[in-house]
Parts: C-alpha cells; structure tokens; sequence
C-alpha cells in the first residue's frame, strides 16, 4: 500500500473500497515479484514458445510437465528403447522372410536342374523336335533367374543384418542419457543435501517486510493492514 492510500485510509477524505485496496496492492505485489523474479521480460511471450536466444537471458521456461528434464530424458529413453525393440523385431522378421525364399528358390534351383539334364537327353537324341528343345532352354532361364534372385534375397539378409548392427548403437546412446540422468540425479540430491538446514521451514521465524537501508520504506504489511482496518471500524463504532 502506497503512502497516498494511507492517508485517505486515515483522513477518511473519501469511502475507499477495502477489498479494491486489497486487490491493487496484491496486483502491484504481484507485478513487483514478477520483474524482480523475471527481469526484462518481452511482452506477449507464452510458455509454449519459449526458446533460448541470444537477447533473451530469461525468463526460463515454466517447471511444468513439458519442461521438467528428467522427465523428458525418461520419456526419451522409454521412446527409443520402445522403437529399437519395434525395429529389430521387423528386421528379424524380413531376415526369416529372405532366408525362407532362399530356401523355395534352392527346391525350384533342383527341379530345373533335374529338368535340364532329361531335356537335354532328350534334345541329343531327338534333335529334330523342337519342344525339347524349348523346354530345355526355358528351364536353362528358368535356372538363371532362380540364381539371380537368390543373389539378391542373400543381398538383403546381409542388409538386414547390417541395419540390426547398426540399431545397436541406439542402445549405447540410451545408455549415455541414462547416465546423464543419474548424474543430474545425484547433483540434485547433493545440492539439496547441502542447502538442508536443521530447522524445518514451517517453525523458522517470517522474515521482515523492510529493513533498515532498503530503498522500498513506504511497505506495509498485511497486518499491518489487518490492524489499521480494524482500528477504523472501532473509531466509526465509537463515533
């Protein structure tokens, strides 16, 4: 409360709204703390879109859910291990699927293998019917192609084998972050463990509202405020 609120308060120059007085000093307190807290503060700036800048030193984002490190460092490591898991699962899975062709295609590789020799038989000793002859070169392509496939399908297992060894790193970088996190930890626990006094707060004395040499003398109190409203009632009750 300001010196000029006391003195209509005390001269009763006018009626003065108690709860308005109350609220206008609560409101100033308020925007007091908040620019001593949060220094030069840009207006219009949200929670939502705080980002670090080189003209911008604070105000720090809010200790809400969102922002709280740990909390995100866990949801990071929870996240990715979840994720890696989901990964080596479907590579495994398109490994077995690229193993289980080879296999197809190595039964297919018999047949037409099988199929080339009797045609080929046949071809020698029946050299003026064309079928044999079409039939041994359509199993001889027959056979390329099953090998060429092959080739592939061995080409990819080896790319999937390549891509699970390569997801492995994601465990060695979980592991670095959750050693970050027990380093925050224990730096959290010792600076707690070192501000720790042997007096709980809720028994230490409240601290004093001005103090000799502070450049704020004209601060009042809530009591002070308290004692002042009821002395005025008591002098109206007298009148």
């Amino acid at each position: 409360m300001t010196q000029e609120e006391l003195d209509v308060l005390m001269g009763n120059e006018e009626k003065v709204n108690i709860d308005e007085l109350n609220s206008q000093k609560e409101q100033a307190q308020d925007d007091s703390d908040h620019k001593t807290a949060y220094g030069d503060i840009v207006d219009g700036i949200k929670s939502q879109d705080y980002k670090s800048s080189s003209h911008i030193a604070w105000p720090p984002p809010p200790p809400n859910q969102e922002h709280k490190v740990v909390h995100q460092l866990d949801d990071v490591t929870r996240d990715s291990e979840e994720k890696a898991i989901e990964q080596l699962d479907r590579l495994e899975i398109m490994s077995n699927h690229f193993s289980n062709s080879e296999k197809s295609l190595k039964q297919l590789d018999a047949i037409f293998k099988k199929n080339i020799e009797i045609f080929s038989i046949l071809s020698e000793k029946f050299p003026n019917v064309q079928t044999f002859q079409q039939a041994l070169q359509s199993n001889q392509s027959s056979q390329s192609i099953s090998s060429q496939i092959t080739e592939w399908l061995e080409a990819g297992q080896d790319e999937a084998m390549m891509a699970m060894d390569a997801m492995q790193y994601q465990d060695i970088h979980r592991q670095k972050i959750e050693r970050v996190i027990n380093v925050m930890r224990a730096l959290n626990r010792y600076m707690s463990s070192l501000f720790e006094g042997k007096i709980d707060d809720s028994k230490r004395v409240g601290s004093a509202v001005h103090i000799n040499g502070d450049s704020t003398e004209n601060v009042v109190s809530n009591d002070d405020i308290e004692a002042l409203i009821t002395s005025l009632g008591q002098k109206s009750d007298q009148a």
